[in-house]
C-alpha cells in the first residue's frame, strides 16, 4: 500500500503575506495622499508609523513560515517570500526616518548665520496635531553648528543686482517658489503724475511769447526723475533684499520654508539661507540638505565670482 505523504501548511507564512499586503497598501496611499491630495503631514508620519509596525510583524511570520519550510516542509514558503516583497517599501522609508532620526540632531531649523538669524517676512504657522514642537533655542543653534560645520554664508564680488538674479533663477530651478519679497519691488510711479506732451508744448509756446521782463508767477519745482530699473532702487536700500519662500521634497513632498537674505557690503554680496521643516520637532537633517543644496548651485551659477 502507498504511503501518502501530506505537508504542513505554515498559518505564519499565510498571516505575513496578508500584513505586508497590508501595510504596502497603506503606505502607497499615505504616499500619495500626502503628495497629491493634501493629506497632513502629522497624519502621513502616523499612518507610516502603522504601515512600518505591520511590515516588522510580516517580517517576523515569513521568517517564521521560512524556518517552517526548512525545518518540515511546511507549504507556505510562496508567501513568505511575496510578504518580504511587499514589506520592503515600509521598512525602507521607516529605517531610514529611524536612522535619521537617531544620527541627526533633533532640530527642525537651520541657518547659514546663526548669530544674526534671518528673520521671517511672515512667520510659517501649521497645524501640528500631534507632532508637537518648542520654538528654536541658542542650544539648538548650538547643535546645528556641532552637526553641520560646513553649512556657512556665501559672499560673492559683485554687485547686488547681480546675484540677485542668480538668487532668483536658482531658487526657481531648485523648486523653491518665492512667495514674498522684502527690497525687492520699487512703487510705480502713478501715470496721472506724468505731464502730458501736448501741454508742455503748448506752455513753452507761451513761454516764448512772453514780456522777457516778466517774471513768471509760479515757478515748477523740478520732480527727480523715477527709477526705471529696479536695480538701481535695490542698490539704494541699506537693509539689502530678503526673499521667503517654500519648497517640496520630491518624493515625500515634505513641506520646508525658505528665507533668503541679500546684503551689500562695499562691493560684494553675502547671502545667507534659512530653512525650517513646517512640521515636526525634528527635519531628519533635510532641511541642511536643501540648504547646501541650493548653496551649491548658487556658486555653479556665480561660477568665478564666489568668494570666502
Amino acid at each position: 500500500m502507498a504511503i501518502r505523504f501530506d505537508r504542513p501548511i505554515s498559518s505564519a507564512a499565510r498571516f505575513s503575506r496578508r500584513f505586508a499586503a497590508f501595510a504596502l497598501v497603506l503606505c502607497l496611499a499615505a504616499l500619495i495622499g500626502h503628495r497629491f491630495a493634501g493629506l497632513a503631514t502629522p497624519y502621513l508620519v502616523l499612518i507610516l508609523i502603522v504601515a512600518t509596525g505591520f511590515s516588522i510583524l510580516a517580517a517576523v511570520l515569513a521568517a517564521a513560515g521560512l524556518r517552517s519550510l526548512w525545518l518540515t516542509g511546511a507549504e507556505g514558503g510562496h508567501d513568505a517570500l511575496k510578504a518580504l516583497i511587499f514589506a520592503a517599501l515600509p521598512l525602507v522609508i521607516g529605517g531610514l526616518a529611524v536612522e535619521r532620526y537617531l544620527t541627526m540632531p533633533v532640530i527642525y531649523d537651520v541657518s547659514t548665520d546663526p548669530v544674526s538669524v534671518p528673520d521671517w517676512l511672515k512667520t510659517p504657522s501649521a497645524d501640528q496635531i500631534w507632532l508637537k514642537r518648542v520654538p528654536v533655542t541658542p542650544e539648538d543653534r548650538e547643535k546645528q553648528l556641532e552637526a553641520y560645520p560646513e553649512l556657512t554664508g556665501r559672499r560673492y564680488d559683485g554687485a547686488i543686482d547681480r546675484v540677485l538674479e542668480a538668487v532668483k533663477k536658482v531658487a526657481k530651478l531648485n523648486g523653491i517658489r518665492i512667495t514674498r519679497a522684502e527690497g525687492d519691488s520699487v512703487p510705480t510711479r502713478d501715470p496721472e503724475n506724468k505731464p502730458a506732451a501736448k501741454p508742455q508744448a503748448q506752455n513753452q509756446a507761451a513761454d516764448n511769447t512772453a514780456v522777457p521782463d516778466e517774471a513768471p508767477d509760479v515757478v515748477p519745482v523740478p520732480t527727480p526723475r523715477p527709477y526705471d530699473d529696479d536695480v538701481a532702487q535695490l542698490i539704494r536700500r541699506a537693509n539689502g533684499v530678503t526673499l521667503q519662500g517654500e519648497t517640496r521634497t520630491l518624493v515625500l513632498g515634505l513641506r520646508f520654508d525658505v528665507i533668503i537674505r541679500l546684503r551689500e557690503e562695499a562691493e560684494t554680496t553675502f547671502v545667507d539661507v534659512r530653512v525650517a521643516s513646517r512640521y515636526g520637532p525634528s527635519d531628519l537633517g533635510f532641511s541642511a540638505d536643501i540648504a547646501e543644496d541650493y548653496l551649491k548651485a548658487l556658486d555653479a551659477e556665480l561660477l568665478g565670482i564666489a568668494g570666502s
